[in-house]
């Protein structure tokens, strides 16, 4: 029953959102500056020499990337716009499906659907198609990348390294992820991860064919790269965004930017001494939401729709080592998924400091959520003497005092 009822809505909405919503566009347009810079390549002209002083989006892609997205500067602006569009919305629904296979549904269940629906009804899937962003692509690479290290074959390790690889090949979101191979020893990953935006970066800039080769590869360095590295105070989450944009004291912002760094290290420490052997699904997807909201939250910028990432972590709510099992996990979650927008006509100021902190706000409720749910469950089993028996202390900790099972 519950599959023929969300089957339905689930291919109506991937229709709405990647046919209607994103074939109409918004005033974001991510999509516009990549294609005049791979059009720019073909044409073997300047790439990096935007004026950052402007909002608008700017094209941030280092020049492996730019060879990666070249193919794009070879079809007309609208088709090649769809066609990117259609490639991000297939590789959400793929990512989706991986994401099932992982935690042992099958297509057949109605885990598949279900997450359709939850997944197309976020604010971070809906902007990635209407904006033209590429992090659907990111999104599947993403869960390859759990696939390969999670499947206990040892030459899928490389591969796990090339998936993550060609996402920093094009922006350094998932960055964080690589301390999981290597807290895991998985040094095969490590080796592809860095070798493959190394070869599209080198191959960029010193491509033997002039229309592959980008021309002002040093500006990328010089102007670009400082901007990344630049704390702006519009479409920005971050606690530094958000913190400039308010006026807060730097004192202040730092001050937060080191407690929720502190917060998000004891929480890898605990979920790596503690669940790495026993459940490594669990730690593996727990640790990669933790890491990815601390970057988000603590390094120079964190936008709403990169929370795309988190899918896998979310989805370890059918665990039973979950940590996320309360409440009040799901107001965070409400924070930085939902897309219902909540600027009021009639206070303004109020409308806009909800709308603006919520995805801040989310985040920062998240990683609470985490430390203090690992936090108790590490006293409780440190109160049952079960710290030196020699088994997890943490396995279906019963008694603990943060988190409550659905």
């Amino acid at each position: 029953m519950l599959r023929s009822i969300l089957w339905p809505l689930a291919i109506l909405m991937i229709i709405h959102r990647s046919y209607v919503l994103a074939t109409n566009g918004y005033i974001t347009d991510d999509y516009g500056p990549v294609y005049r810079a791979v059009v720019n390549l073909k044409m073997g002209w300047d790439i990096y020499n935007e004026h950052f002083n402007y909002v608008d989006p700017h094209y941030l892609y280092p020049p492996g990337g730019t060879l990666l997205m070249a193919p794009f500067g070879y079809l007309p602006v609208d088709a090649s716009r769809y066609w990117f569009i259609t490639i991000n919305a297939i590789a959400i629904i793929i990512a989706a499906y991986l994401l099932v296979r992982l935690f042992d549904y099958t297509a057949t269940s109605v885990a598949f659907p279900a997450l359709l629906v939850a997944m197309f009804c976020t604010e971070s899937v809906i902007n990635t198609l209407v904006f033209g962003n590429i992090n659907g692509c990111i999104l599947l690479l993403e869960l390859l990348f759990f696939r390969w290290l999670l499947d206990g074959k040892v030459g899928h390790q490389w591969w796990a390294g090339v998936a993550i690889g060609l996402t920093l090949v094009v922006k350094p979101l998932l960055a964080p992820l690589l301390l999981l191979p290597l807290l895991n020893r998985q040094w095969r990953a490590l080796v592809t991860a860095f070798a493959v935006p190394i070869v599209f970066n080198v191959a960029a800039v010193f491509s033997p064919i002039t229309r592959f080769q980008v021309q002002d590869p040093m500006n990328f360095f010089t102007r670009t790269l400082p901007y990344i590295f630049s704390i702006r105070d519009y479409f920005n989450s971050s606690i530094q965004g958000n913190g400039v944009y308010y006026g807060l004291p730097m004192w202040l912002i730092w001050l937060l930017r080191i407690s929720f760094a502190l917060l998000a290290a004891v929480s890898v420490w605990l979920l790596y001494k503690y669940y790495r052997k026993r459940d490594p699904l669990f730690w593996m997807a727990t640790t990669s939401g933790v890491l990815l909201i601390a970057s988000w939250l603590v390094l120079s910028l964190g936008q709403g729709y990169y929370s795309m990432m988190l899918f896998p972590f979310l989805m370890t709510v059918v665990l039973p080592n979950s940590v996320i099992r309360n409440w009040v996990a799901w107001l965070a979650v409400y924070g930085f998924m939902s897309a219902d927008r909540w600027l009021l006509g009639h206070w303004p100021t109020t409308g806009r400091a909800l709308e603006y902190l919520r995805v801040t706000y989310g985040w920062s409720l998240m990683l609470i959520v985490v430390f203090c749910v690992l936090y108790f469950r590490y006293l409780d089993a440190k109160d049952d003497g079960r710290l030196d028996d020699g088994i997890d202390p943490l396995w279906m900790a019963k008694k603990s005092r943060a988190s409550v099972d659905v």
